[in-house]
């Protein structure tokens, strides 16, 4: 082989190796996009955990909804209504205090979010929006700010704290 050709094939080789780096990075950043919520609209609910799903980009909790006396809301089909939020990472709500452990399944909570613009029963909780967690009863007078432990992110240089419960302010 001559050189011009070992040349025209090591440019190639780059160009396809540079198309398939940038290709894979897409997905990355794409991941990042928040355009499926509805971020002009906010919903407060209360819930019993039933999931805790820590995730390295993003932590689920999937709750049961509840209504003002703590029963289960029941759906159409008579199954109970089920929600979910996403949160920030599994690490950063750690520094939180939320945890698999601080927040064990059946635990009453809630939680401010942006709803899926789709209407499905799922959103993104708000950037340092309380999580209020409540024990594994509802509270006479409902999971508030006044009745729970309060779970807020606190920015500081990038990353959240534990600010602690209303009860220590």
């Amino acid at each position: 082989m001559n050189y011009q050709k070992l040349m025209n094939i090591g440019l190639i080789s780059q160009v396809l190796s540079l198309l398939l780096m940038s290709s894979l990075s897409f997905p990355a950043a794409a991941h990042h996009s928040f355009a499926m919520y509805d971020r002009e609209t906010t919903r407060t609910l209360t819930g019993k955990l039933t999931r805790f799903v820590p995730g390295a980009n993003h932590a689920q909790l999937i709750f049961q909804l509840l209504d003002s006396d703590g029963e289960s809301m029941i759906s159409e089909n008579g199954e109970p209504v089920l929600w979910g939020v996403e949160t920030g990472s599994a690490r950063r709500i750690a520094g939180e205090g939320i945890t698999v452990k601080s927040f064990p399944l059946g635990t009453i909570l809630t939680v401010t979010l942006n709803p899926l613009r789709d209407g499905r029963n799922f959103g993104a909780r708000i950037n340092n929006a309380p999580l209020i967690k409540c024990g594994m009863t509802l509270p006479e007078g409902g999971c508030t700010e006044e009745t729970g432990e309060i779970f807020q992110g606190v920015e500081d240089n990038g990353r959240a704290s534990y600010q602690g419960s209303a009860s220590s302010r």
